[in-house]
């Protein structure tokens, strides 16, 4: 694998999920020679200092499609053979219903 160095990345895209204490950012970014990757990062608030300790994957090209594939199967197995009676659009919901309330005030 290249070497990258912070100097050597440029930002073109991001997600950023709030999930409860955690926070996940989802970033895709190119090299000088045009190539591209992902880093996802998972930040959390320690609560003694009020730092923020974070992980972070990195996620290269050749490796996206067996990555979803396994993140896919992983979720997939949770959803219908460990929980299949948990609803797991509750908190679709629930975040929506409270975008429109504050849209309405």
């Amino acid at each position: 694998m290249e070497d990258f160095r912070k100097g050597d990345q440029q930002e073109i895209f991001s997600k950023k999920i709030r999930a409860g204490k955690r926070t996940y950012f989802f970033d895709v970014k190119s090299t000088k020679g045009n190539d591209y990757f992902i880093t996802i990062t998972e930040s959390k608030k320690r609560f003694d200092d009020g730092s923020f300790v974070k992980h972070k994957i990195f996620l290269y090209k050749e490796d996206f499609n067996k990555f979803m594939e396994a993140l896919n199967e992983t979720v997939n197995h949770v959803k219908t053979e460990l929980m299949p009676e948990y609803n797991f659009d509750e908190f679709n919901h629930e975040n929506h219903e409270r975008i429109e309330f504050d849209n309405e005030n």
